[in-house]
């Protein structure tokens, strides 16, 4: 289990400018990099094209696995938002885990975005802690 992330601002503001200009439906995408270290942020369409789930395009996926192998570098995580809430992991996000890799949430309250990571395994979510160095 990982207990932290690492991740500069720009891969921050990345993944808040994706999930936000897809507003109301679901955002999703790849964070890769080695250790706990992000160092590159892969957006991926949304197939579900819901507001209450996501399902990654399998095409952009795969092209993305390729990337990240091609670069020496590993899955760290899988991020993507809730518009309309929770702020945690839900029931579906827990049940369809299928990589064992931070899975960083945003949520959505008014205008505001927070984001939380989660590592998922054998059923639970266990909060992990999102660190951007200054």
């Amino acid at each position: 289990m990982k207990h932290e992330l690492i991740l500069s601002r720009a891969h921050w503001q990345a993944m808040l400018e994706h999930v936000d200009s897809h507003l109301p439906l679901e955002a999703c995408g790849l964070l890769a990099g080695k250790q706990d270290r992000v160092e590159k942020v892969i957006p991926v369409q949304n197939q579900a094209q819901s507001n209450v789930r996501f399902v990654m395009e399998p095409y952009e996926q795969l092209q993305a696995f390729d990337w990240i192998d091609s670069q020496g570098l590993e899955l760290l995580g899988i991020f993507h938002s809730h518009p309309a809430g929770p702020d945690t992991a839900s029931a579906t996000d827990v049940a369809e885990a299928a990589y064992e890799v931070v899975h960083l949430i945003w949520s959505r309250t008014k205008d505001h975005w927070q984001a939380r990571g989660f590592w998922i395994e054998n059923g639970s979510a266990t909060e992990v802690s999102l660190k951007i160095p200054d």
